[in-house]
């Protein structure tokens, strides 16, 4: 069974509990079932989809579209942002430009994510691990592989991918054959 429908089906079970209490004594409170403490059950689903401006960073998810993976430098002190931002903490005044990343690294660390945010629940286990590239850059990322394969120090390479079922672009660390 899918941790989507295991989380569905263990909702649908506190719903039915906060209804039971609300009939019993007129409140949607339940009991922790670890700590014993008294918790509210909200009664209203809140559901969270957004829209956001991208225009100063725009030239980044463009750059995915071109299978390129950028970020910005502070023109006056050198310094690389990644994510990219538009602004320079060191030097206000100056202006940033658009740099390609290093796409060559190694991996930091990783961990399986098994236990998943309900949005991401369809998905199987997936590794997301801290990759650092030459400009000395860590970036975090989904990992690509078996997990069982992977190991610390090991050579890694980041690709412009679509994230299905969504269909959109973005990045993630796939290990580089070594021999």
């Amino acid at each position: 069974m899918s941790q989507k429908r295991l989380m569905d089906e263990f909702m649908s079970q506190v719903e039915a509990f906060a209804e039971e209490m609300k009939r019993s004594m007129g409140l949607p409170i339940l009991l922790d079932q670890k700590t014993g403490v008294a918790m509210w059950f909200d009664q209203r689903e809140l559901r969270i989809r957004f829209t956001i401006s991208i225009e100063k960073i725009r030239r980044f998810f463009e750059g995915l579209t071109e299978g390129k993976i950028l970020a910005t430098k502070c023109v006056k002190t050198g310094k690389i942002y990644f994510p990219p931002q538009v602004d320079c903490p060191d030097a206000p005044d100056s202006e940033v430009e658009w740099v390609e990343i290093p796409r060559e690294g190694v991996l930091l660390t990783y961990t399986v994510i098994n236990t998943k945010p309900y949005t991401f629940s369809h998905y199987p286990d997936y590794v997301v691990g801290i990759g650092k590239v030459a400009e000395g850059l860590n970036i975090l990322a989904w990992v690509r592989g078996d997990p069982r394969k992977l190991r610390r120090g090991m050579k890694v390479r980041l690709e412009v991918v679509k994230r299905e079922p969504e269909g959109y672009l973005t990045y993630e660390w796939v290990p580089v054959e070594e021999g």
